[in-house]
């Protein structure tokens, strides 16, 4: 029994892990660490919400199990939210599930579609759970870039060229966690007509869909016409509405794959308590002006960083959307990777952010900052960070 079991053989090492043990001993040793590494919202979930809980709770039948596909009047809210924001139509029936946040849907997904061996077109860098999901199932990552423009077309077409077997699925994040990128419906269209013409199906992660700044909302694939036929799109209501510990998201699209994915969590939950699905629905039905406060809130604290790390020394491009900046690792610092410089925050500015490598190997030379302090404690960040590099340049 000492031999490591299958697929944790799979899983390399959890970078984060590293940050996470070096912050604790700080904090034990007195140290002030402005935590801006893991993506936990700090916001209070809205009171509405909280109140609907409340008042559902009550009603002891609510306590009993609940349905794991998610309760009716949750998959209607979510068909209503689609058409709404999207202008897109869903059967609440056999095209929207509800899952225990976006994360365990995606990982599900992948326990019902992939075989050991299947290969999956996957961005690098990206959220862990968009390779590792797949991973875990026996699949096979090629990379693809990041960024959606040409170059992310032209490895498609390599990919499916070259790999054997035939790509399975294609992953979509956008806008995407870490990097912010965002994608047009124009590129949609390409990546949608690519899927259909070779049979693959597409997978997309719209979890930051209403945490943007300025511009156009950002759009769903499934505006594309067609794009039903190939596609199922995961959200999360743990951003938009400051709840991450209620731990609901939703899969919708195409019936064969919602039907794979409700059979595979069938055998595994019964859905989420059933007042929190009622609050979430609740939710989902509101006027949005939640939603709306949600990304001011970001937005200022997204400026108040930009301004005042770049006058600290530090330049980070301002993130178009989501809760985190993708920051290059300033080029004196580059040659310890994102694991060695996000340590030496730690240690010296007593920061913590996220290491890019955590995110895919073509993250190494870029950081993960999230959003999630106020603009007092990410102004007191900044003059850290500036102690830091001055000190750094006198020592040198």
């Amino acid at each position: 029994m000492s031999e490591e079991f299958y697929k944790i053989r799979r899983l390399p090492p959890y970078v984060f892990e590293q940050i996470n043990r070096l912050k604790a001993l700080a904090r034990a040793a007195g140290s002030d660490i402005i935590d801006l590494g893991m993506g936990n919202p700090d916001l209070p979930t809205p009171q509405s919400i909280v109140d609907k809980l409340c008042e559902v709770i009550q009603d002891s039948r609510t306590h009993r199990y609940s349905a794991s596909k998610g309760i009716l009047g949750l998959r209607r809210a979510q068909a209503n939210y689609y058409e709404r924001r999207f202008g897109v139509k869903l059967n609440v029936d056999t095209q929207v599930v509800a899952t225990l946040g976006s994360k365990e849907g995606f990982a599900n997904m992948a326990q019902a579609i992939a075989a050991p061996g299947d290969v999956v077109l996957c961005p690098d860098p990206t959220y862990p759970i968009h390779s590792f999901g797949f991973i875990m199932s026996g699949g096979v990552i090629r990379s693809m870039p990041a960024l959606p423009d040409e170059n992310f077309m032209q490895a498609l077409d390599r990919a499916v060229r070259h790999s054997i077997p035939k790509p399975l699925a294609i992953i979509l994040n956008y806008p995407s966690n870490p990097t912010a990128y965002l994608a047009t419906i124009d590129f949609y269209k390409e990546v949608v007509a690519f899927a259909r013409r070779h049979d693959i199906i597409l997978l997309s992660d719209l979890a930051y869909a209403e945490i943007y700044f300025g511009g156009n909302p950002p759009p769903s694939v499934l505006q594309v016409p067609g794009a039903m036929d190939v596609t199922v799109e995961f959200t999360s209501m743990s951003k938009t509405f400051s709840m991450p510990g209620w731990r609901i998201g939703f899969a919708v699209g195409n019936e064969r794959l919602i039907a794979a994915l409700t059979r595979i969590k069938s055998y595994l939950d019964y859905g989420a308590f059933t007042p929190i699905q009622v609050a979430a629905a609740a939710a989902l039905n509101s006027n949005d002006l939640d939603v709306a406060q949600v990304r001011i809130i970001y937005e200022k604290r997204r400026d108040v960083m930009i301004e005042s790390f770049a006058r600290a020394g530090w330049d980070i491009p301002p993130p178009e959307a989501t809760m985190f900046a993708w920051a290059p690792i300033p080029e004196r610092f580059r040659h310890l990777g994102s694991v060695g410089f996000s340590q030496l925050l730690i240690k010296e500015a007593n920061l913590a952010v996220a290491p890019g490598a955590g995110f895919g190997e073509h993250g190494d030379d870029h950081v993960r900052i999230a959003l999630v302090e106020n603009e007092h404690r990410l102004r007191q960040a900044a003059r850290s960070i500036k102690r830091f590099l001055l000190a750094d340049e006198v020592g040198q």
